[in-house]
């Protein structure tokens, strides 16, 4: 429960040591004395949104700090581990503000972050703004209060996941179609770029190799050329051999060269060189790689490679990966049919598993939704609510309308102004309720069902009387206190009938200093507080008649 609360500079607050008390405290004042900022700086303390806004003009920051007592608190005391802190019966969260907008949080003087702040406020204390009663109108609320009714989180819990599983093999398998679809629309292409490139059967590093050779045989046709010129010249005529040895053979023969010997050996000599140089040059030839033939068909396969390279946007040497990319698609067709049968397998599973623990919810929702239905017609009575029915209505929802939250839509209905002994009755949905102060009424009863499930120790109500008066008033003060003896209750009312009943009572007021105004709150003696109530009776003229009606209330609630 909170024990202290302890404000600086907050707004209109300069400085406010608030001691808090066990059952019901209620808070009053007139309009806009600063009820809202009490609010306001407490759920800063409990991680709400920082506001620059809230820093008291001219100040440089404002703090709040609010004391609390967890002793029986296991929830909060969770948390605390949760964030890797020390055990105590005793939690106090600070939480200052700049005038530039920065933060700090503190729990028991230990900093954490904002979100770490909030967590652990939410075991701590539940906010009902005057506002709220009007979300009994959005059906999305009423499945959340069953289930907080009938405990109901870990099973939640368990239903989400499971939903969640199912959903993610949904999504693979739709994605797996997707993919088998896009290939059946492939195929006929695919089909075509694998049998063309297989015919053509291009080889990595093919056209470097192709593009030597053909430089190298393009030389050898050159160099065959230069061979057949230096042959032909060789062997002209009679070639020169022949007729070297032709001087040889007549210059043995005649007897004149007697002497001349050296002359006749030189020719031989030479003749027998110029025989191994023809006999050189045609064996060089003979060893060109040059082929017309092969020539031809290398340029032809180039010519080939590159017209598939142009035509697939490649470069040649791509085009082998491209041939096994294309194959690998092709096999994937096969494979991903048996993936689909495994994944179709897996989804029913998923489904299955589903469906189970959801409907494990819907059974207890219902058996919950009964308990409710009495718990809030027990409340609904004293709030001078006897002729109206209550009944929580849970549908099976169309599959694709199940979600995390399961298979069920839940909806409060009601009826109104039902008389003993009626028959049929004819409900309606809780938005058909025109009347503010009946849905105030409405969400109050629920509150005090739902008081017994709660683990929140410290529930706050702003201003859940709007809209109501005279013994509807008084009805809602009773089961405020009523509520109040299971937990701490803070309201914030400006009806006497309710203030009358708090064990607690806190006004709150502004006051002039120096030029500035300050919001004062103080705990009201037993006689300050008759006074207060015969303020809230009479107005801003305090008569005889109103302070004994004031008395009346507070002899009533005693």
């Amino acid at each position: 429960m909170l024990t202290q609360l302890s404000i600086r500079n907050i707004v209109l607050i300069e400085a406010c040591d608030i001691p808090l008390k066990r059952g019901l405290c209620v808070l009053s004042g007139e309009t806009g004395a600063g009820k809202s900022i009490l609010l306001d700086a407490l759920g800063l303390a409990l991680g709400a949104r920082a506001d620059a806004a809230l820093v008291r003009q001219g100040e440089a920051s404002g703090s709040v700090a609010a004391e609390f007592d967890i002793s029986s608190n296991e929830e909060a005391k969770a948390a605390l581990r949760e964030l890797e802190m020390e055990d105590s019966d005793t939690l106090i969260l600070r939480r200052s503000l700049s005038a530039d907008g920065k933060t700090r949080c503190l729990i028991n003087d230990q900093p954490v972050t904002v979100a770490g702040l909030k967590k652990l406020g939410e075991t701590l204390v539940e906010v009902h703004g005057q506002h709220d009663q009007r979300g009994l109108q959005d059906a999305t609320v009423h499945r959340a209060l069953l289930d907080e009714y009938a405990g109901l989180a870990s099973v939640r819990k368990a239903v989400a996941a499971a939903y969640l599983a199912w959903r993610a093999c949904a999504g693979a398998k739709a994605a797996l179609v997707s993919e088998i679809e896009k290939t059946a629309r492939e195929q006929e292409y695919l089909e075509h770029i694998k049998n063309e490139l297989q015919q053509l059967s291009p080889q990595p590093g093919e056209e470097e190799t192709l593009t030597g050779q053909r430089t190298g045989m393009m030389q050898s046709e050159k160099l065959f050329e230069v061979l057949n010129a230096a042959i032909a010249e060789l062997n002209g005529g009679k070639g020169v051999a022949a007729s070297l040895r032709a001087a040889q053979r007549i210059l043995t023969r005649s007897p004149l060269t007697s002497g001349r010997e050296a002359i006749i050996e030189s020719l031989e000599q030479s003749a027998i060189e110029a025989e191994e140089a023809s006999f050189a040059l045609e064996k060089i030839g003979q060893e060109a790689t040059f082929n017309p033939a092969t020539l031809e068909k290398i340029e032809e396969r180039l010519f080939a490679l590159k017209a598939a390279g142009r035509k697939y946007n490649l470069p040649v040497d791509e085009l082998a990966g491209l041939h096994k990319e294309v194959e690998e698609k092709l096999a994937l067709t096969g494979s991903r049919n048996h993936r689909l049968g495994e994944l179709e397998r897996k989804l029913a599973e998923a489904r299955a598993a589903f469906v189970d623990v959801a409907s494990g919810l819907s059974d207890r929702r219902k058996k919950a939704a009964a308990k409710l239905e009495k718990s809030t017609l027990r409340e609904l009575a004293p709030l001078r609510m006897a002729g109206t029915r209550f009944r929580v209505r849970i549908d099976a929802l169309e599959e694709n309308n199940w979600s995390e939250w399961g298979m069920d839509g839940v909806r409060f209905e009601c009826a109104t102004n039902v008389t003993k002994g009626a028959g049929e009755v004819a409900f309606a949905p809780l938005s058909k309720i025109a009347s503010g102060g009946e849905l105030s009424r409405f969400m109050l009863a629920l509150k005090v069902a739902l008081s017994t499930r709660r683990s929140v120790p410290t529930l706050i109500f702003d201003e859940i009387d709007s809209g109501t008066g005279g013994a509807v008033a008084a009805a809602i003060g009773e089961r405020l206190s009523v509520l109040g003896g299971e937990a701490q209750v803070l309201v914030v009312t400006h009806l006497p009938q309710v203030a009358a009943r708090g064990h607690q009572h806190l006004l709150v007021s502004k006051q002039e200093k120096t030029g500035k105004v300050t919001t004062r709150v103080a705990e009201l003696s037993a006689a300050a507080r008759g006074e207060e109530l015969a303020r809230m009776l009479a107005g801003a003229t305090i008569t005889p008649e109103a302070r004994k009606a004031a008395q009346k209330l507070l002899e009533t609630a005693a």
